[in-house]
């Protein structure tokens, strides 16, 4: 394998990887936005508050975007096979 090649693997596991997560990062980042919000206006400064909202709506948004992340794991997996196959490894 040359380096090219490797740095390629690289890249596409990078982008592989902000695909699969960022979707949930952003619903975590966006729900712990809102509860913040929600906090400094009503003078509520509970810090238990921010985690069960959050874990909930990270876990229905893992339910709701599982195909995706499945499918986006896949077609890495078999562009990785297929390129371990063209190289005779």
């Amino acid at each position: 394998m040359t380096e090219v090649m490797v740095v390629e693997v690289g890249k596409d596991a990078i982008y592989t990887l902000l695909l699969v997560v960022g979707p949930l990062l952003l619903v975590a980042m966006i729900v712990g936005l809102l509860i913040s919000l929600f906090q400094t206006l009503t003078q509520i400064q509970e810090m238990t508050l921010v985690f069960v909202p959050k874990i909930l709506f990270v876990f229905l948004a893992l339910i709701l975007l599982l195909p995706f992340m499945i499918d986006q794991l896949k077609t890495f997996a078999v562009g990785l096979f297929d390129r371990m196959i063209g190289l005779g490894l």
